[in-house]
Parts: C-alpha cells; sequence; structure tokens
C-alpha cells in the first residue's frame, strides 16, 4: 500500500474508536492535567496562609514548589520506562487516582514534613501522568486531527494558573488551605473514576502511537534545546510578572487580579488557535509563536512603563506562550527517536528544568539590575529558540529530497 493510496488516505482520516467516548476521556484527561497543574503551583497561591499554620518562612513553604519540579525531572523517564508494558488507560487512572491521594494528604498533613511527602508522592504521579497522557490522548484520535485534540488536551493546563490557583487561593482565604487541597482532591477523583469508566484501552502500536512517526534524533535534540530556551526565557517573565506591573508598568495591586486574568484568556485563545493549524505546519507554527514571543518580551521591556502598552504586551505574551507547549508535544511524538513515552518523559523533565532555571535566573537579574530588564533577558533567550527551529526547518528543508505527499503525515521520507 503506498503513502498516496486511497486506502492509505481513509486510514489517516478514519478514528480508531467511538469518537463520543473519545470526547469524554479527552475531557478526563484534560480536568487531570488541570488538577495537576493547579496542584503543583497552589502552595505558590497559599503561601501567606500555610506558613503561620505550619510555623514555617514564606520560603520554606516556596520550597514545596521547588522540590515538586524537581521530583518531576528526575522520575518521569524511570517511571515511563517502568510502566511502558501497562495499558495506558489504567496507567492514567492510577496516576491520577496517586493525585487524588496526595492532594488529601496535604489537606491532612500534621506538619511541614508530613506535607512535603504529601508533595512528593503528588509529583510522582505527575512525572508518570506527563510521561503518558499525550500519546494515550492522540491514540483516541485519527492522525489527520491529533496535532488538534493534543491543544485540545492543553486547555486544562491554560486553565489551571487562570482558575485553578485563583479558585485555590479563594477557598483557602475564605475556609482554610486544607479545604482548598480537599477540594482539588475531590476533583481529581471525578477524573480518575471518569477516565477509568470512559478512556478505551487503545494499543499503542496499532494506533501508531508507540514511535514517532518521523522519528530523528537529530530533531527531537533540537525540540529539547527549544523547549529549555523557550521555557528558561518565559518563566523569568512569568514568576516576576506580578512585580513587573507593578513596578514598571505601575498598576495599583488591586487591578492584579484582573491584569493576570487577562493575561489567562490570553493564553486559553492561544490554545485554542494552534489547535487549528498544528496538524498541517507544526514547525511553522512554532516558528511565529516563538517570534511573537519574543515580540511581546521586547515590547514589555521597551514601553512596559507605559500602561496601555503594558497591557498589550502581557496579551501577546499570555497567547503565544500557551501556543508553543502543545506544539511541542506535538512534534515529540513525530520526531521521538524511539517510545514516544520515552520522548513526552524527557521532554516533560526538560520543561521542569526550564521552568526552574527561568525562576532562578529571573531572581538574579531582579536582585542585580531590576525586574525592568527581565523582559529582555527573557527576549534574549525565546530569540536563540526561534534561531535553532529556524536553522533546524532550513536544513530539514535541504535535506527533502522528495515531494510531499499528498496525504500529510503518511512518509517514507526524512522529517
Amino acid at each position: 500500500m503506498t503513502a498516496n493510496s486511497p486506502a492509505a488516505a481513509a486510514s489517516f482520516a478514519a478514528p480508531p474508536v467511538d469518537q463520543r467516548r473519545a470526547a469524554v476521556a479527552l475531557i478526563a484527561l484534560s480536568v487531570s492535567a488541570f488538577t495537576f497543574v493547579t496542584a503543583e503551583n497552589l502552595p505558590g497561591g497559599l503561601l501567606t496562609l500555610i506558613a503561620p499554620d505550619l510555623g514555617r518562612s514564606t520560603s520554606e513553604i516556596g520550597l514545596l514548589v521547588t522540590a515538586y519540579a524537581a521530583v518531576v525531572v528526575l522520575a518521569s523517564l524511570p517511571l515511563s520506562r517502568l510502566t511502558r508494558r501497562f495499558p495506558r488507560r489504567w496507567v492514567l487512572a492510577a496516576t491520577t487516582a496517586v493525585c487524588t491521594v496526595g492532594t488529601l494528604w496535604s489537606a491532612v498533613a500534621a506538619g511541614y514534613v508530613d506535607l512535603m511527602a504529601a508533595r512528593m508522592v503528588t509529583a510522582l504521579g505527575q512525572a508518570l501522568f506527563w510521561s503518558v497522557v499525550t500519546p494515550a490522548a492522540a491514540s483516541l484520535f485519527a492522525p489527520a486531527v491529533r496535532g488538534k485534540m493534543i491543544a485540545r488536551l492543553a486547555i486544562g493546563n491554560s486553565l489551571a494558573p487562570l482558575l485553578g490557583v485563583p479558585l485555590g487561593t479563594w477557598v483557602g482565604q475564605q475556609a482554610g488551605w486544607r479545604t482548598a487541597f480537599l477540594v482539588f482532591s475531590v476533583v481529581s477523583l471525578l477524573a480518575c473514576l471518569a477516565m477509568a469508566i470512559a478512556m478505551p484501552n487503545v494499543d499503542a502500536e496499532e494506533s501508531g502511537t508507540a514511535r514517532g512517526t518521523h522519528p530523528s534524533m537529530r530533531r527531537f535534540v533540537v525540540l529539547m534545546v527549544v523547549t529549555v530556551l523557550l521555557v528558561t526565557g518565559g518563566f523569568m517573565m512569568i514568576t516576576f510578572v506580578t512585580q513587573f506591573l507593578l513596578e514598571t508598568a505601575g498598576f495599583p495591586d488591586r487591578y492584579l487580579s484582573a491584569l493576570l486574568l487577562g493575561q489567562g484568556i490570553a493564553g486559553l485563545v492561544g490554545t485554542l488557535l494552534i489547535g487549528q493549524v498544528l496538524d498541517r505546519r507544526p514547525w511553522q507554527t512554532v516558528l511565529v509563536a516563538l517570534g511573537l514571543l519574543t515580540g511581546a518580551l521586547l515590547l514589555l521591556w521597551t514601553l512596559g512603563h507605559v500602561p496601555a502598552l503594558a497591557l498589550v504586551g502581557l496579551a501577546l505574551f499570555g497567547l503565544a506562550f500557551s501556543a508553543i507547549p502543545p506544539a511541542l508535544s506535538f512534534l515529540s511524538m513525530q520526531v521521538a527517536p524511539g517510545a514516544t513515552e520515552s520522548a513526552t518523559a524527557i521532554s516533560s523533565s526538560v520543561f521542569n528544568v526550564g521552568i526552574g532555571g527561568g525562576a532562578a535566573l529571573g531572581a538574579l537579574v531582579v536582585a542585580t539590575v531590576g525586574v525592568d530588564t527581565v523582559p529582555l533577558v527573557g527576549a534574549f533567550f525565546v530569540l536563540a529558540a526561534l534561531v535553532v527551529v529556524g536553522v533546524d526547518v532550513r536544513v530539514a528543508a535541504r535535506r527533502t529530497a522528495t515531494p510531499h505527499d499528498t496525504v500529510p503525515g503518511i512518509t517514507s521520507r526524512r522529517p
């Protein structure tokens, strides 16, 4: 059967399972992603409530987030390899159950050490979840729309800082920080049950999601370099956006919630928009998004002291940054040089390295030259990522010796 045959085209367009059931499963996966991202960052929103209650400093409470990310970095690849032979449906249900138990444990923790242990358990669940969830979600849908569906999965990630952390912070202020963890434990439990019931068993080999469709070690390394550069530059700004808006843009603190909400909405829009083009031109999509992100950071650096233009820069930043992770996840699955779950595990670890590096480098910049320089330094990292992708696309174009196939994604040529 040739790549251009009618049978190949039909296979490329045919959904592997009932699409109503697949849609319910995708919602459950997205809710679980929402819960994990919220659980990871919730101590930041509850910082001033947890610290006095446990008799600890705010910096010690901040370590609950740092240690969580470190566990994700270290555990993702080993856990993905240990569980590779198990059905994805039950692996994902188990990771969400771990999130349920971990957040419930956090709600009843007897002290700081107990809370740290609960966080480590939750982080183990997240490490395995991010290793498996993208290939599992992709396997539910036809190859022609997998990029769009991965973008829809990422809606959960986008909603976590937009709704999850603010909601958890508000619940903590009204009823105590323990209640906030309890609420998200219940949400995680519901997602776990929905996933166990609705998610079909799809064989990874049969669905074509066990290994990369266009395996290339070179392009996978390129993606990891781009990921660490992009996330480092982006999280410099994300970590210190509140301070930038107050000190550089000059907004009163009473407007912060509305400003961050606006950035979150822009991010949600970016996630939705990228799904419309990701399947057709994934590398070019990353180029455009990186270009917008670089422009947004340079706008914030040059004209961020003008409130109206700071708003424009903040919206562009949210739009562009939220669009890139789904694209990188989709491309990681395509160019994975081995098992896709190992590739996504490595990608998750690299992403968390970028988060930690961006926060640390941002703190250094703020301490030495001031918060108004953070967008400039962040822009250098994002621009470097843009250059790496641009060079790689040119190299790939030169290496392509055969014409484009009429059935996108089914090809024997090098990517």
